[in-house]
């Protein structure tokens, strides 16, 4: 026991003070369960949160603008087999309205979300560009940065979308071990979904990166997970717990133990502690949101107003109809955690900050298959 108490108490001491551990410190960290420990942990990311970010936090409106897609993910109700769904594509008059109500409500960014979708993706040459046009309308009229979430698409393609003012690209791996990324997502290519990370990067775009819990994945496979989005490195990492529906063939496993996502929120603020990670209110929504503030999270994503016809991933309608994703409701969540919103000032030169740091923002490279960043 004493020694249990030693090795947790001198790790979380060199993450508060920057000396990263190695991945097998991380994978023990992560498997911690004790209610101490786990008040200790979340305290110390708590800590680290405040001295790279004070208690400002990060409000991004989330527009999930088409339900179609190709791929099937066995973790996602929008898989392709889910004959049962109903689906929709938002024209561009809904989506433009929808982003200006977000940046009227005093979001920071506009995500603007798809599954891959066969008509947009493969569309046209000018369906391509009257769909980047859109998104180039989203920034310009909306006067926010725009992240993109489109799942994995070609290098031509996310030059498009920098040249149109694209702040982010958004693309989760869900998982760095392979042979639970090819049963998560079967029939796409692991080191094609990576490779568009690279690319991104080096057009200056800023970089999200994802896993889930409750997959079938273990500590040290999220351990791996951290060790990679610190290397990229990543610019937003999150972190989400798998949630079961009707039609999505993944078994429940560890699905409900939200402690797992919690810890890995914690662990991951106190190895990369200038990315920024999300709260996400698609997993649990509004009740949800303070435990994963209290454990580490300087974002709120997922924020949608309702009535506009719009949809959640992990949880299609949770909060929406009721306003309960809206900043009317997450504020209050926000003061209770002694945390505040920033403003949008804030929130851009923290983008282009970041944007700065990156040496090889602008340069076009061929990535490398996985391990290193090609100006790492």
């Amino acid at each position: 026991m004493a020694e249990h108490s030693h090795r947790f108490k001198a790790l979380l001491a060199a993450l508060e003070r920057g000396v990263v551990s190695s991945v097998s410190d991380i994978a023990w960290l992560l498997e911690q369960r004790d209610p101490q420990d786990l008040a200790r942990l979340f305290a110390a990311a708590r800590s680290v949160r405040q001295r790279y970010f004070g208690s400002q936090v990060f409000l991004y409106g989330f527009l999930y603008f088409s339900t179609h897609c190709r791929n099937h993910c066995r973790f996602c109700r929008y898989r392709r087999e889910n004959t049962a769904l109903k689906r929709y594509r938002k024209t561009r008059e809904e989506i433009l309205s929808a982003a200006m109500e977000m940046a009227a409500s005093g979001v920071h960014l506009i995500d603007l979300t798809m599954g891959e979708d066969l008509e947009i993706l493969e569309g046209t040459p000018s369906q391509i560009q009257e769909w980047v046009s859109m998104i180039r309308s989203v920034g310009k009229e909306t006067r926010l940065p725009v992240m993109i979430s489109p799942g994995t698409v070609s290098g031509e393609l996310l030059a498009d979308l920098a040249r149109a003012g694209v702040s982010w690209y958004a693309c989760y791996q869900e998982t760095h071990n392979e042979p639970l990324f090819d049963a998560l997502r079967p029939g796409q290519d692991y080191h094609g979904r990576l490779a568009g990370k690279y690319r991104a990067r080096d057009l200056g775009l800023l970089v999200e990166e994802g896993i889930l819990t409750g997959v079938g994945e273990t500590a040290a496979d999220v351990a791996d997970s951290i060790d990679f989005m610190r290397r990229f490195p990543v610019d937003q990492a999150r972190v989400m717990s798998f949630v079961p529906h009707p039609g999505i063939p993944l078994p429940r496993a560890a699905s409900a133990d939200r402690d797992i996502e919690r810890v890995t929120i914690a662990v991951m603020r106190l190895v990369m502690p200038d990315v920024l990670i999300p709260a996400s209110l698609d997993v649990d929504g509004l009740a949800g949101l303070a435990a994963r503030l209290d454990a580490g999270a300087n974002v709120v994503t997922s924020i949608v107003p309702p009535g506009a016809g719009l949809s959640g991933v992990a949880h299609s309608e949770l909060d929406i109809a009721d306003a309960g994703r809206t900043l009317a409701k997450v504020v209050p969540v926000l003061e209770q955690c002694s945390l505040v919103p920033a403003s949008a000032d804030d929130y851009q030169a923290w983008v282009a900050r970041r944007q700065a740091m990156h040496p090889c923002s602008g340069r076009l490279a061929d990535p490398p298959a996985r391990e290193a960043a090609p100006c790492a």
